[in-house]
């Protein structure tokens, strides 16, 4: 199976969703709230309600010179049947067909690239062990071949995925 098909168009409506969340403090956002290391926003893209949680990571290690922002996002998007949808923002472009990991515990979940962002094959097994674990990293590869590790604090996020859940009237 291709996933690289299977996927886009689920990454080109996240890309929109991320192009709305950076472009700026939107105007209609709005803060849920602080829940230790995550925070939780809702916001209305053209009459469609976004709901997410975000972190950035707590440490991150590798050997770059230049990188950009890191963050974490579960996202809601009712109106596309979107839920529980786990991406990341790497600050890099990832190398093409790398290997990408995120770890909790002794769990590990597979994850793959598209550019600088990386997403979740199974995104509900994902979200459950965020639920219940600690800690969780991510381990990928830039274009460049440099191994970089993030390592995000989970204290907070099911605190901020049930709020997020709750503003876009979603089970969570």
């Amino acid at each position: 199976m291709n996933t690289e098909v299977l996927f886009r168009p689920t990454v080109v409506l996240f890309l929109s969703l991320l192009a709305i969340t950076l472009s700026g403090a939107p105007a209609h956002a709005e803060f849920l709230g602080k829940f230790e290391a995550w925070e939780a926003h809702a916001r209305n893209d053209g009459g469609a309600k976004v709901c997410y949680a975000a972190s950035a990571p707590t440490k991150s290690e590798g050997k770059y010179t230049r990188r950009g922002d890191v963050f974490l996002l579960v996202s809601h998007r009712p109106a596309d049947k979107m839920s529980g949808f786990v991406s990341l923002e790497a600050g890099y472009i990832y190398e093409k067909k790398g290997k990408i990991t995120a770890k909790i515990g002794g769990a590990s979940h597979a994850m793959f690239a598209d550019g600088g962002l990386a997403f979740a094959f199974e995104d509900g097994p994902l979200v459950k062990s965020m639920i219940r674990g600690q800690n969780l990293t991510v381990q990928g590869k830039s274009g460049r071949g440099t191994l970089t590790v993030d390592t995000f604090s989970l204290s907070g996020f099911t605190a901020a995925y049930r709020a997020a859940s709750k503003a876009c009237g979603v089970k969570g």
